[in-house]
């Protein structure tokens, strides 16, 4: 495995020059931005990663508006307090794209937030307080008690609200075999857990976040 300065460096190369780089290094957002933000703000972020996934994202953005006018604003309680026949409306709502499974995972995840936000007082204290050596154990607690938020998708989300994670897209994992830490994308506990280890690595030996280093790798492609 390669150092991470060379690894920057091979980039920086292919981007012209270090600076060129730096300026599409994403940023993490601070613990105090996390935990400031309401549970409605990480309830849309959610709602908004799950129907990309596998959709045009223009036409969510387009219709996005609709969204927070057909559930509340994302407001965590009205959302979990959705009837099923309130879910059968929507699912007919013009306003929003109507994809009943994905309708029925706003209500999943806003009793997932409700239950974070009642063990950590909210769901930005809760990511704030998650050790982000470990951002393999959030991938998978946010699969195992979120609706939908398995694999790239959860991954997304992190990144999105700005918790320092990295994103396993084709260049990342391709950068990955390279440096021979995996064989192939890694879905096995075992190859997650080499994945979590090189990152740990490199961020120890850098002081860079976990979202440039995954920035940094997918340039080298």
């Amino acid at each position: 495995m390669d150092s991470f300065d060379s690894i920057f460096q091979r980039a920086a190369k292919r981007k012209g020059g270090e600076a060129a780089l730096e300026e599409i290094l994403p940023k993490a957002a601070t613990n105090r931005t996390l935990k400031g933000r309401p549970d409605s703000f990480y309830l849309a972020e959610m709602t908004k990663c799950v129907f990309r996934s596998g959709f045009v994202w223009q036409i969510i953005e387009a219709k996005w508006p609709g969204f927070e006018a057909a559930f509340d604003g994302f407001d965590v309680s009205s959302c979990a307090m959705l009837s099923d026949e309130d879910l059968e409306r929507l699912a007919t709502d013009e306003r929003i794209v109507r994809n009943a499974k994905k309708i029925q995972g706003v209500r999943g995840n806003a009793l997932f937030i409700r239950d974070i936000r009642e063990e950590h007082g909210s769901f930005g204290a809760f990511l704030a307080g998650w050790p982000r050596e470990d951002f393999v154990g959030l991938w998978d607690l946010l699969k195992k008690r979120g609706e939908r938020l398995g694999g790239q998708t959860g991954r997304y989300f992190l990144r999105f609200v700005g918790w320092d994670t990295p994103v396993l897209s084709e260049d990342v994992v391709k950068a990955l075999i390279g440096q021979g830490v995996i064989e192939k994308a890694p879905t096995s506990k075992k190859a997650l857990t080499a994945v979590q280890d090189a990152f740990n690595s490199w961020h120890e030996e850098s002081g860079r976040s976990f979202a440039e280093i995954s920035r940094t790798l997918s340039a080298t492609i």
